[in-house]
């Protein structure tokens, strides 16, 4: 372990010995660096066609489109960025439908539409506005940990495309993989 001292130009009364700290870690050194794997990125855009207005569990389809580089990553980091600001990502649920459609219903109740609506945005139609505010609330970007070539999510864990528009276009989600 290394020791180090700390000193001050003009010492306090309480310090009137020096400070010797002992540091847990060890100092790189060029050998050590030897043994490090490289790390190493990619990126894909996945392309999901459009879909109803809802909340939709799409973690095999994209799994599917980076499988191929998903599995050169023995550990490192999967972020998921949606470029739309009409739809969210989110992590949730993986098997029971039920919890999408309740997700929906809770969004739909707490974000109110049509004429009543206070929104002024609303050149893209009456759901534009509300579509919007649901996608911050969720958010456009996920990271998940890759592990041995996988995403390391929990047993019921899925990535849900969250659709907030009732005439949805095919959304786009770059994909960007880091790690060794």
């Amino acid at each position: 372990m290394q020791t180090s001292s700390l000193s001050f130009a003009a010492k306090p009364s309480f310090l009137s010995t020096p400070i010797r700290v002992k540091s847990q870690y060890k100092q790189n050194t060029l050998s050590d660096t030897k043994i490090m794997a490289t790390p190493k990125w990619a990126q894909k855009t996945v392309v999901l066609p459009a879909q109803k207005r809802g909340c939709h569990l799409v973690t095999p389809k994209i799994v599917k489109e980076i499988e191929q580089d998903l599995s050169g990553f023995k550990c490192g980091l999967a972020n998921f960025f949606l470029q739309h600001t009409s739809a969210s990502l989110t992590i949730n649920e993986n098997y029971d439908t039920d919890v999408r459609h309740d997700t929906e219903t809770f969004l739909n109740k707490i974000v109110p539409e049509g004429p009543s609506a206070p929104w002024k945005h609303t050149m893209e139609g009456p759901d534009d506005m509300p579509a919007h505010i649901k996608s911050s609330m969720f958010g456009c970007a996920l990271t998940v940990p890759i592990t041995d070539g996988r995403l390391n999510m929990g047993t019921w864990q899925g990535i849900w495309l969250c659709e907030h528009r009732d005439y949805a276009t095919p959304r786009k989600i770059v994909v960007t993989l880091n790690g060794v």
